[in-house]
């Protein structure tokens, strides 16, 4: 199979690239809006599109429990069925059946679990999961992987890394449409010797003579310290083969972001933007990297968000009105902040993307870390 990842530039470990699909390519480095159950929260896709998105992601765990793979696929497939025509990476699933740590058993064969809606057992495998994800129609599929928590002991993320290596071997082979691309997941929490294995052994899987046409970093932003994070980011992006595209799943911060792409990452998702907006939280240019618009001190405030945004919440609002809409629980609130930090997110890689191309990546990665030395650390946590 054909590499699907183009590099058109590099600036120190950074690179400037495209990645393309049958629904579409999408530059690189790159974030993907999360649609959770095959919708942004509060964000619909026509508001996408202006903030700048080239690709979503949608969650397989969600979609399969409800409403089905087989109504996606009656509906027209998940594009039409989300309304969305462009490229669309799905997950594997494995990340929300985790989750579920006390109604879940694994073994070799994949994981048995209670469903959260109406308790009824599940059963999900490898090659179920790449199963469904065809049947959605996404573009890119992850294999299943165990996605151990960050604070396991060593012997426990290397028994996981294990499962997960032989997993990656079955969910490749499970392909059955070669318009599907499927992206290897990298394990082995903050231990170097694990992280260096899981690169050299996903990385050397094949079938047929074709191996994943992306990988992934998987089990970062997991209840590690941000520390240890980036220690692993300092050296792993590095260990993955060098003409596939590098996905970096569930983080992070624009700090996150820019300092993975420093160390050669290419690709992004994360919660981050929509759940923090849904909170108030809105990321801005500018000294300080983002605000609380619930604060009283912006009660009478005239200015936008950001006044150097374009987006619908900065064009036509005022700091105050939102912090009013907040104030009373007025759903718009949510919906303009959500809206205002996905396009700040997006501006971000396409000055990311800039940056890289004009060879002065190195000075906009110094500046953009300088305004979060002091900055309060932004409260993560799952859409």
């Amino acid at each position: 199979m054909h590499n699907r990842f183009t590099i058109s530039k590099t600036d120190g470990l950074s690179r400037l690239g495209s990645y393309q699909t049958s629904n579409g390519a999408f530059a690189t480095p790159n974030f993907m809006p999360v649609g959770t159950r095959g919708s942004v929260k509060g964000v619909d896709t026509e508001r996408l599109k202006e903030a700048g998105a080239q690709i979503m992601l949608v969650n397989t765990y969600h979609l399969w429990l409800r409403p089905s793979p087989e109504t996606v696929r009656k509906l027209g497939g998940i594009h039409r069925f989300a309304g969305w025509d462009g490229p669309m990476l799905s997950d594997s699933g494995g990340f929300q059946v985790f989750s579920l740590e006390s109604i879940r058993q694994i073994s070799e064969e994949g994981v048995e679990f209670r469903s959260h809606i109406d308790g009824s057992l599940c059963f999900l495998s490898p090659e179920k999961s790449i199963a469904i994800q065809e049947e959605l129609g996404v573009d890119i599929a992850m294999v299943l992987d165990e996605c151990p928590a960050g604070t396991l002991e060593h012997a426990a993320v290397e028994k996981s890394l294990g499962l997960t290596t032989r997993w990656a071997k079955r969910s490749l082979a499970a392909r059955k449409k070669e318009t599907t691309s499927i992206f290897g997941i990298t394990q082995g929490g903050v231990f170097r010797d694990l992280r260096t294995r899981a690169a050299e052994e996903i990385g050397a899987i094949l079938h047929e003579g074709s191996g994943f046409d992306g990988f992934a970093i998987g089990g970062l932003s997991v209840g590690e310290p941000k520390p240890l994070m980036y220690e692993v980011l300092s050296y792993h992006p590095q260990q993955l083969p060098q003409q596939n595209i590098r996905y970096l799943m569930g983080v992070g911060t624009p700090e996150d972001i820019v300092e993975a792409v420093h160390q050669g990452v290419d690709l992004f998702d994360c919660v981050m933007p929509t759940r923090s907006g849904r909170f108030g939280r809105a990321f801005i240019r500018g000294p300080e990297p983002w605000i609380n618009i619930k604060n009283a001190t912006f009660a009478l405030s005239t200015e936008p968000l950001d006044a150097t945004c374009k987006c619908l919440a900065c064009r036509r609002y005022s700091r105050g009105y939102i912090n009013h809409l907040f104030k009373v629980q007025e759903m718009l609130g949510p919906q303009l902040v959500s809206l205002h930090n996905l396009t700040h997110y997006l501006d971000h890689m396409a000055a990311i993307r800039q940056a890289i191309s004009e060879s002065r990546f190195e000075a906009f990665y110094k500046s953009e870390k300088s305004r979060w030395v002091s900055a309060p650390p932004v409260a993560a946590a799952a859409e």
